[in-house]
């Protein structure tokens, strides 16, 4: 029996590289006749509460971006996490045992209370997330989850979780699941800092040709090379590391030339934006044919709907009679 996965996406904006890189990749490795792969519409309120009127369209282009990334509706499971409502009835459940010191200690917590500037995000929505996304995986009893290194410390609040449930109903009822990480767990964007939407330095997966060339352009290089006589260290360079996932041929050449000031980073930032978009070609396109099939992307949600209810309702009525709520 293969082993069950389960991940998602918050459909906060379209897909970029460091999501098809960081997870999707992962998940077209996993998938198979027991993968559940979800777009997570409430996780997106978690941060994006006021900008509900666009989450809905977002759905649509997160969706757009896992099928034009290879994800295969006849091996995996897609549907979107508010269509099953149990996620949420889980979710509430398991809040009644969480205690609040295992949510205002997690460091992803702290760190984007610092870093998101501009939102209040003190919240019981943003504060409980990881009690969210513990329901998510243990809906399913999922043994295997893809996932970023920042989302680490929550799989392992969400083994906490599962453990002190089973522990205090005295009812082994949920697994306790491992994490599997992409091996290019943190993509840098065009500022060197992590590609995020948070962080506006993201290239997407829709972006034109043109565009990614401008946005290359703009990409941070080594800070200590200051003119084109300097020799580079390409190992602290942004565009090398970007080099290493596309133009991986031309690596030893281009470490090469850096180092010895052989080449200019604008040189460098230019070929690599070619081989990223001979990357990115494929996908465009694909994505372009599924643009124009909207129905039938809806009838693969409403089947992954339909699916994801049938396993996500059996461990929601095990775990509230475990709870004493149902008999």
């Amino acid at each position: 029996m293969p082993a069950r996965v389960l991940s998602g996406t918050r459909p906060t904006g379209k897909l970029h590289l460091g999501n098809l890189l960081g997870a999707i990749e992962n998940f077209k490795k996993l998938q198979g006749e027991d993968s559940f792969f979800m777009i997570a519409d409430w996780h997106a309120l978690t941060t994006e509460y006021e900008s509900h009127t666009e989450i809905g369209n977002l759905v649509m282009e997160v969706v757009t971006d896992y099928l034009a990334s290879g994800l295969d509706p006849k091996k995996c499971t897609i549907f979107i996490q508010s269509e099953v409502p149990e996620h949420a009835e889980l979710a509430l459940l398991l809040s009644m045992i969480t205690p609040l010191g295992w949510l205002q200690r997690n460091p992803t917590y702290k760190d984007q209370l610092q870093e998101i500037k501009g939102k209040d995000l003190n919240t019981h929505g943003f504060l409980g997330y990881p009690v969210l996304q513990a329901a998510d995986i243990l809906l399913y009893k999922a043994e295997k989850v893809p996932v970023g290194e920042d989302q680490l410390p929550h799989l392992e609040l969400t083994r906490e979780i599962a453990r002190r449930f089973n522990h205090l109903y005295k009812k082994e009822v949920f697994p306790e699941p491992q994490a599997i990480l992409t091996q290019t767990p943190r993509i840098p964007g065009l500022d060197g800092r992590k590609m995020s939407k948070s962080y506006d330095n993201c290239i997407y997966l829709s972006d034109s040709a043109e565009t990614v060339t401008q946005k290359v352009k703009t990409m941070v290089t080594d800070p200590a090379r200051k003119k084109r006589e300097d020799k580079g260290h390409p190992d602290v360079c942004p565009v090398f590391f970007h080099h290493k996932l596309y133009n991986q041929a031309q690596v030893p050449t281009v470490a090469h030339e850096c180092s010895e000031a052989l080449r200019g980073c604008v040189e460098c930032k230019m070929e690599m934006a070619v081989k990223l978009n001979e990357f990115l070609d494929p996908i465009r396109k694909r994505r372009e044919e599924w643009l124009n099939k909207k129905s039938e992307i809806r009838k693969i949600l409403d089947e992954g709907k339909t699916r994801a209810r049938q396993v996500a309702a059996k461990t929601l009525a095990e775990a509230m009679q475990a709870a004493g709520i149902r008999n």
